[in-house]
Formats: C-alpha cells, sequence, structure tokens
C-alpha cells in the first residue's frame, strides 16, 4: 500500500509548463504554543519545480503537491544512505592500509566527490523518478 507525500504551497512562477511552488516546511515543534520561548522551532521556505499541463493555474494560486513516499525514501538513499555506506567502507578498508587516520579520512571522504559526480549524470533520469505533481486546491 502506497502512501502519499502531500504539501500544500503557492505558485511564484509559471514558465510553460513548468511552475514553481514555494512550500513552508516546519518542523515538529514550530506547531507548538510555547515555540516563543524555545530556540528549537524552525520553519524553512522551499521552492519545488513541478511539471503541469493545466493552464488554468496561475502565479499566487494555493496548490496541492502530491508525491509517493516511496519517492521520499529513494531520496534519501541516494543522498544519505549510500554516502554514508561509502565513507565507513572506505575507513575500514583504508585503515588496514595505512596508520594515518588523516590520510584515510580525506580519502574516505573524497571517495563522494566521484559518487556526485556519479548522480548528476543521471541527473533527468532522477528528475523523472522524483516527481511531484501539482493539483489546484
Amino acid at each position: 500500500m502506497s502512501q502519499k507525500i502531500e504539501h500544500t504551497g503557492i505558485i511564484t512562477h509559471i514558465d510553460g509548463t513548468k511552475i514553481q511552488v514555494q512550500i513552508v516546511q516546519l518542523s515538529a515543534c514550530s506547531s507548538c504554543h510555547a515555540k516563543g520561548a524555545c530556540s528549537a522551532s524552525d520553519m524553512d521556505e522551499k521552492l519545488i519545480d513541478v511539471e503541469s499541463n493545466d493552464f488554468t493555474l496561475k502565479i499566487g494560486d494555493q496548490v496541492q503537491l502530491l508525491g509517493e513516499s516511496s519517492m521520499g525514501l529513494f531520496a534519501v538513499l541516494l543522498a544519505f544512505v549510500i554516502p554514508f555506506l561509502l565513507i565507513l567502507l572506505s575507513l575500514l578498508i583504508l585503515r588496514t592500509y595505512t596508520s594515518n587516520e588523516a590520510l584515510s579520512g580525506t580519502i574516505a571522504l573524497g571517495v563522494l566527490v566521484p559518487y556526485f559526480m556519479i548522480l548528476s549524470l543521471f541527473n533527468k533520469k532522477l528528475k523523472n523518478k522524483l516527481k511531484f505533481t501539482v493539483e489546484k486546491l
């Protein structure tokens, strides 16, 4: 059973079929009644690019962004889990070949450069896989 990711936002820019939607992402404590007395509250505005053929949409319209939860899990896997495992594996392998921890750490971090370069080569495929849809409220 697939769950949906839903965000309410406002259209800020339209260029043909490309629509830019601004969403406000709130942390769990930002809706708390005591957030004024706490420094942990967090609110962040994000811009999301969406493709849509709905020509009735205009700047300032309130819309609902929809996506699959599996899309979010895939993004977390690519952005956090795989890089973490690459660093960890590199450190474990390099520690057997050198006793210099600074060198091992630097090379392990350097492993991320080709990983993210390879990801950037698949940018179009990833954009197609990690795609939101938009519907007017």
